[in-house]
């Protein structure tokens, strides 16, 4: 399924223009080997452009589209017209002189294979070149002096003859052409994408561009060992894959995963998305809604469009007619040495996502301090709060990302992994911030528990509520409140030495608090003494003589909530005033 959704999405780019054809992709070029008639190297140009890369800025190589190259592992395997210095000079700082030249003989033999009979000066050229070229000599040759160092890291080489660069001729390119479509090497079998019975690729182009992999490239697709493998078959053989439409499937994901915009970072897992039809549009109000992107378009023309969509409407949006019946695609991959792991691959419509995404933010809705200035909660914001922020690796758990993102596009239960980051970090923190308790809240919603009542789960301040950890919360938040009135400047609160146990045995905390309190009480004038007071007899008096001995995980969402709740529920007083 994920393949044939990449090749048609491929086939959409193609007709319109937008990717490379078959036989060709984005190759990254660092120099130009400008060539003679008659072969000789005459001078070696950089062709690197100046990119911004955070404050600075820096030359980088320029991507060029080229005769899509060859997956290398650890064989000798020449791309033609394009490749590094070991394969068209003869030439680099391995340390493995015979290696080096096996590579570039197998680059001359590739050459001479598809020029040989090209009507073209400049496929002439390049013929002449590889036939009097000496290796040995490339380190005192003059045109090489001056850029030696830049050519021994590693960087892609294409000829440039009369002016022009080679892989532009048209005779060259129609030799490349003929050579890509007749080549014939691999067993008839049945494209498991297209259907259709052709020769079948072995090895799959790489994909770049996913965090954590190998900036070489990993395989998507790939049998290394024989417990992957049945019927005597060998590598990809066991998914037979035609040519066509592994390189239509590997050229698409490669373009989503090159368009920075487009691209979302949660965890371990690099996510991308795409609507059937193409077009930016989607992704962008998609990754606004989901992803917490920057938007391109005003807020009220997003929200409108958002509304609209989950209702079934059509909208315009930046001249593009958005159809909520549109399939959209959303794909997520973990690096795995030279391999990727699909941590999860959806299909909907765009206005069944959008929904899901929209029902998701409003059971996250609680009240915010001022400071915060998020008016919603993107996912690596949530992902954030399992984190601790003083660690040296902030990742969140690699399973927990796809997990999340999974619940909330399918709107189903959340998973236990994002309720035991939280908690955890609540524990370790004894802090309770507008994200965690947002999570809290959206958990219960979604995961129904018979301790956690709905009339806790609320976006303020409940004071009708009759739950007993809700109000142990609430009251714990006013102890609280009391000592800090009665010391002000203190740095070391009730919050810091008895909150955990508060909220897990309060029979045996509440009376110490309590009894605490009387003391800081007689430290207030008589006006705040009674605003107190009056606070705390009401609570008392919901929750009776006995203190409960044990509050379960459950229960403690709830003080922890109740808690959160009346502490905001305090500073929007303050404000008032």
């Amino acid at each position: 399924m994920i393949l044939q959704a990449l090749t048609e999405y491929y086939r959409m780019l193609a007709d319109s223009g937008k990717i490379s054809p078959p036989g060709w992709s984005e190759v990254k070029v660092s120099f130009a080997l400008c060539i003679g008639a008659d072969g000789t190297l005459e001078q070696v140009v950089s062709v690197q452009t100046e990119q911004t890369k955070g404050r600075k800025t820096v030359l980088a190589p320029r991507p060029m589209m080229l005769p899509a190259p060859v997956k290398r592992s650890s064989g000798v395997a020449a791309n033609f017209l394009c490749d590094n210095s070991s394969y068209l000079l003869g030439v680099d700082n391995k340390g493995k002189p015979q290696r080096t030249l096996e590579c570039f003989q197998a680059c001359k033999k590739l050459h001479e294979e598809l020029l040989e009979g090209v009507d073209s000066p400049a496929a002439q050229a390049v013929l002449a070149f590889f036939r009097t070229w000496q290796p040995e000599q490339a380190a005192s040759h003059p045109a090489l002096s001056v850029c030696w160092e830049e050519l021994m890291a590693g960087g892609n080489l294409v000829f440039r003859f009369d002016g022009a660069f080679v892989h532009q001729n048209m005779p060259v390119r129609q030799a490349w052409d003929d050579h890509y479509q007749t080549e014939e090497d691999g067993p008839q079998m049945v494209c498991l994408v297209t259907g259709n019975r052709g020769a079948v690729e072995s090895v799959h182009p790489s994909i770049k561009n996913v965090q954590g992999a190998q900036s070489s490239g990993a395989a998507l697709v790939s049998f290394n060992a024989p417990a992957f493998c049945s019927y005597g078959k060998e590598q990809n053989y066991n998914a037979p894959t035609s040519k066509y439409a592994a390189f239509a499937y590997t050229t698409a994901l490669n373009h989503l995963l090159s368009d920075r915009e487009h691209v979302y970072r949660m965890g371990d897992t690099t996510v991308v998305c795409w609507a059937k039809c193409g077009g930016d549009v989607y992704q962008n109000l998609m990754g606004w809604a989901l992803f917490g992107a920057e938007p391109s378009y005003t807020l009220t023309d997003l929200q409108g469009a958002l509304n609209n969509l989950c209702n079934g409407m059509a909208v315009d949006l930046d001249e593009t007619r958005l159809d909520p019946d549109m399939e959209f695609y959303i794909l997520g991959l973990s690096p795995n040495a030279a391999r990727l792991s699909v941590r999860f691959f959806l299909r909907n419509s765009f206005g069944a996502f959008l929904r899901n995404a929209q029902a998701h933010q409003q059971r996250l809705e609680i009240t915010k301090p001022t400071y915060d200035k998020f008016d919603t909660l993107p996912m690596w914001k949530l992902l954030d709060e399992t984190v601790n922020q003083n660690s040296r690796d902030k990742s969140p758990a690699p399973n927990m990302a796809g997990e999340v993102l999974r619940s909330v596009l399918t709107n189903t239960h959340y998973p236990a992994t994002l309720l035991n980051g939280v908690a955890l970090r609540i524990r370790a923190e004894h802090r309770v911030t507008r994200g965690r308790a947002a999570i809290l809240k959206a958990y219960y919603l979604k995961n129904i528990h018979p301790d956690v009542p709905k009339e806790v789960l609320t976006v303020s301040l409940n004071p009708d509520s009759t739950n007993v950890p809700y109000n142990l919360g609430r009251l714990f938040s006013i102890l609280e409140a009391v000592q800090s009135s009665a010391n002000p400047g203190i740095n070391t609160t009730i919050k810091d030495k008895y909150f955990n146990s508060a909220s897990a045995t309060p029979a045996i905390v509440f009376p110490i608090l309590l009894n605490l309190a009387q003391k800081h009480l007689k430290k207030l004038d008589a006006g705040l003494r009674t605003y107190y007071d009056k606070q705390i007899t009401a609570l008392l008096s919901k929750l009776g003589e006995v203190y409960p001995p044990r509050l379960n995980l459950p229960q403690q969402g709830s003080f922890q909530l109740g808690y959160y709740h009346q502490t905001q529920s305090r500073f929007e007083k303050k404000e008032e005033k």
